[in-house]
């Protein structure tokens, strides 16, 4: 049986980097069409759909009065999107190039949103009222991407021109992403349900070779649930796409930290019952933060060695779990 489950594994692997490519061409595609940057379609449409399995284990876990749950996967997917997965996706691709400060500044915000929560926590308690902090939080970067966007459009196709072309242009490109766009939803939807196979499958493996459940959580629930994260930012590299990379890891960060944790604690709030249990992941998050920030901000580059001391910092976090 553990020699189908393995087999099972790479097979679903293997299907899943293709609808990864999806995906990516589709982003792509849209981004060339509407001229938008993909590095905005990333991070707010693919880091949405990339966060989904953790916005289902939240919810889920929430519903059935488990948010602690909920808040221990969020730390430790925020902790592996920004250690493992980059780390990976970087030794991969041999390097990273950093372009523009736009980059940057989203990823203070993304720091500052994963902050964040550990700071509501520390009277114990994400209560609605954190939730709704969270949510707001969410809602406001959202619209300053909007707003932004809009700005552009209007300076582009407004400046000397009767309103009426713009909104033959807007229909134009509407038709034209049409096509992108049914790809894209169907890539998503693809990611999304090998993710959540890959995740049973290695959890057969896991009770099959009788790894402690602990382990089984630590390592698949947090792993699994950023699978979709990994697989993008693989391709995205694989590509040159770097601005998808950046937009999707990100945003991830950002939507796990407000919106996911929002929704879980206005549902039903969350209390600490061990407060140094999660002493560890908010440290180590706080420190993969200003090591992954000085990394990109020194050279606009990160490099595979960089990347390496990023994957070493996540293996020092795994261990002193278990200490």
């Amino acid at each position: 049986m553990i020699i189908l489950y393995v087999f099972l594994f790479f097979a679903l692997a293997f299907i899943l980097t293709k609808a990864a490519d999806l995906t990516l061409e589709s982003i792509k595609s849209i981004s060339r069409v509407t001229g938008t940057k993909a590095f905005v379609l990333s991070a707010l449409i693919l880091s949405v759909a990339t966060s989904l399995p953790e916005l289902f284990v939240g919810i889920t876990s929430a519903l059935e009065g488990s948010s602690s749950l909920s808040l221990g996967n969020i730390l430790g997917a925020n902790i592996t999107n920004i250690l493992l997965v980059a780390g990976l996706s970087t030794v991969v691709a041999g390097g990273v190039v950093v372009h523009g400060e736009k980059i940057f500044h989203e990823f203070i915000l993304a720091a500052f949103a994963g902050v964040l929560p550990l700071i509501l926590l520390l009277d114990g308690t994400l209560g609605r009222v954190d939730g709704l902090i969270l949510l707001v939080v969410y809602l406001a970067y959202t619209l300053s991407f909007f707003k932004k966007r809009f700005v552009e459009i209007g300076e582009h196709h407004l400046s000397g021109r009767m309103f009426f072309k713009f909104i033959k242009n807007a229909e134009e490109v509407e038709k034209k992403t049409d096509k992108s766009v049914g790809h894209l939803l169907v890539g998503i939807a693809a990611l999304l349900f090998l993710s959540d196979l890959i995740v049973r499958v290695s959890t057969n493996i896991a009770s099959s070779l009788s790894i402690p459940v602990f382990i089984v959580g630590l390592l698949l629930l947090s792993v699994g649930t950023t699978l979709p994260e990994m697989i993008v930012s693989f391709k995205s590299l694989k590509s040159h796409s770097d601005g998808i990379f950046f937009g999707n890891l990100l945003g991830s960060v950002i939507i796990n930290s407000t919106l996911i944790l929002g929704l879980v604690s206005v549902i039903n709030p969350i209390s600490v019952d061990v407060p140094r249990d999660y002493f560890l992941p908010g440290a180590v998050f706080v420190i993969a933060s200003v090591v992954f920030c000085l990394f990109i901000r020194t050279k606009h580059f990160l490099s595979r060695h960089e990347a390496v001391i990023l994957l070493l910092l996540y293996l020092i976090f795994i261990i002193l779990e278990f200490l």
